[in-house]
């Protein structure tokens, strides 16, 4: 289930609150992967593609095509490892603010 985020700026803030989750779910399953003891072969392009979608969240305004594809990605790299599946699932959510890039 997708809970749903209003575009309304927080006082005083200009930031939008889909951004600010993106950034705390990439950045606290970054730290998760990086706390994770087991080397696993696709494990660089989970790192390479966090720190894309890393890139884009304090870019601001993240292009939704390129966020879900790094989202494939990354759970395709980490998704079987059972470890990681809370923080990935938090990163799946905050992809799925900002909704379906063509209306599909």
């Amino acid at each position: 289930m997708v809970r749903s985020v209003e575009r309304e700026r927080v006082a005083g803030s200009e930031e939008d609150p889909r951004v600010a989750e993106l950034r705390a779910a990439v950045s606290r399953l970054r730290r998760e992967l990086a706390a994770h003891p087991a080397e696993f072969a696709d494990r660089g392009i989970a790192e390479d593609e966090l720190a894309a979608l890393a890139e884009m969240a304090y870019g601001g305004a993240p292009e939704i095509p390129r966020m879900r594809r790094s989202l494939l990605l990354v759970a395709g790299a980490i998704g079987s490892v059972s470890a990681l599946a809370a923080g990935l699932a938090g990163v799946r959510v905050a992809v799925e603010m900002f909704g379906d890039p063509g209306g599909r």
